[in-house]
């Protein structure tokens, strides 16, 4: 999921009221006033004023309807939230109902900072989200966050360009294949243009994300329960084109390999990059930030023999384990993931509801946006096989990053590539499952 950043100063000041807020829940009573009013804070990464307008109607929304238990709204920031709550866990100053990311929760689950949601869930919200999205938020039998907003890959392409190719479209019935984009993507190169650009300033998770398509994982979880990495032939099908349209094809833009999905949309505004692979909430900025009379086109990533599965890691909602009002808390989370309410939230966030009721609601369903195209990949959207692994994160900034980052330049082959990230690998998860 792409995390778009805050501005240094605003990220230290969002976190420094967090941490004040939150610590009005400290302990002998903590979040409990004198008249016995209940007080909660709910800290939310939304950033979009959208979201961030709809997130906040809805705490207002339910402080009106239950004047024994108010929602205190902290602003968090994607950009510093996994340090920011460890610090607040650390210090006893937790929010109780916390905004995050589903492959940011296993080293909070593991260390007990994170409440186990399995007694306190309503039948009504665990059976509404598919069974693959609760397998996201799921840590040694313990659920520890309730996984609502999800954004799938898709290719955001100039609609003029591929028409005047006579490129086959492709559509979620008949994705293209790998080779058949990689294919694509050199028949729409010319002079000028390229026919794709792979944001890849990030490019651990979307390797692994999209690697799902071909049978990649990665990570492999044996019958002791500890993880090993290994690199098979499925593993290899989307980077290895991604490294063929940049070092042979030329058909993708080397310079795109360093840069964020919001760097790209100039290109592909004025034609230098036929299409570029982002997540489906960039849509957004393609509507604010396109030049008038641009005509765009949502389509899917390529299938490989898994068909179009990916990755994805959903935005969650969890509960403080030292909250002393856990079922208070859990009752303002399932106000807020109500269908007509997740519709909001998706709609407000750009991207897909995990809940099955909102998911078919028919303002997420229209062609207009590529809205239609989104949801029609939601049944493919799995978790991560690397979101419930230990050590994962440092496996990703030590070894995988700058390995994939050397491989997709062309630095490195194919079996320096694996080398780096099973040996090196396996010795970073080695100290993290002793």
């Amino acid at each position: 999921m792409p995390r778009r950043r805050l501005p240094a100063l605003a990220t230290a000041v969002t976190t420094a009221l967090a941490l004040l807020l939150a610590g009005c829940s400290g302990d002998d009573g903590r979040g409990t006033e004198a008249d016995g009013t209940i007080r909660l804070s709910f800290q939310s990464l939304a950033w979009q004023k959208e979201s961030v307008d709809a997130n906040k109607q809805l705490v207002r929304e339910w402080n009106a309807t239950h004047p024994d238990v108010q929602v205190d709204y902290v602003q968090g920031s994607w950009d510093n939230v996994h340090d920011q709550l460890l610090t607040s866990f650390e210090g006893g100053e937790a929010p109780d109902i916390i905004h995050d990311a589903s492959d940011d929760l296993a080293d909070f689950a593991y260390g007990g900072y994170l409440a186990d949601l399995r007694t306190l869930l309503p039948d009504r919200l665990t059976e509404d989200i598919p069974r693959q999205s609760w397998a996201t938020t799921t840590f040694d039998g313990g659920v520890y966050g309730v996984p609502f907003l999800q954004e799938p890959k898709v290719l955001i392409a100039n609609t003029e360009l591929l028409e005047a190719s006579g490129v086959r479209i492709p559509t979620p019935a008949k994705p293209w294949s790998w080779p058949e984009f990689r294919q694509v993507t050199a028949e729409l190169t010319k002079k000028g243009t390229y026919g794709v650009a792979w944001p890849l300033k990030e490019p651990v998770s979307v390797t692994l994300n999209l690697g799902l398509s071909s049978g990649g994982r990665l990570f492999h979880r044996g019958a002791d329960g500890k993880v090993t990495i290994r690199f098979d032939e499925g593993d290899g099908v989307m980077p290895g084109t991604v490294r063929d349209q940049v070092v042979s094809d030329r058909s993708a833009a080397r310079p795109s390999l360093g840069m964020g999905g919001s760097d790209t949309l100039p290109g592909l505004f004025g034609g230098k990059y036929a299409m570029v692979p982002l997540g489906f909430s960039y849509r957004q900025q393609v509507v604010e930030q396109a030049p008038e009379g641009f005509a765009w086109s949502v389509l899917p990533v390529p299938a490989g023999s898994a068909g179009l599965a990916q990755g994805v890691s959903p935005q969650t909602l969890s509960v403080a384990e030292d909250s002393p009002h856990k079922k208070e808390a859990v009752r303002f989370v399932d106000f807020l993931l109500r269908p007509a309410n997740m519709v909001r939230l998706a709609k407000g966030d750009w991207m897909l509801p995990t809940g099955t009721e909102a998911l078919a609601d028919p303002a997420l369903r229209t062609t207009e946006n590529g809205w239609a195209t989104g949801t029609a990949l939601a049944r493919a959207l799995r978790p991560v096989p690397a979101q419930s692994v230990r050590g994962y994160p440092e496996w990703k900034d030590k070894v995988a990053t700058p390995a994939l980052q050397e491989y997709y330049s062309g630095a490195i082959g194919t079996a320096e590539l694996r080398k780096r990230l099973v040996e090196d690998g396996n010795r970073v998860l080695a100290r993290y499952q002793r």
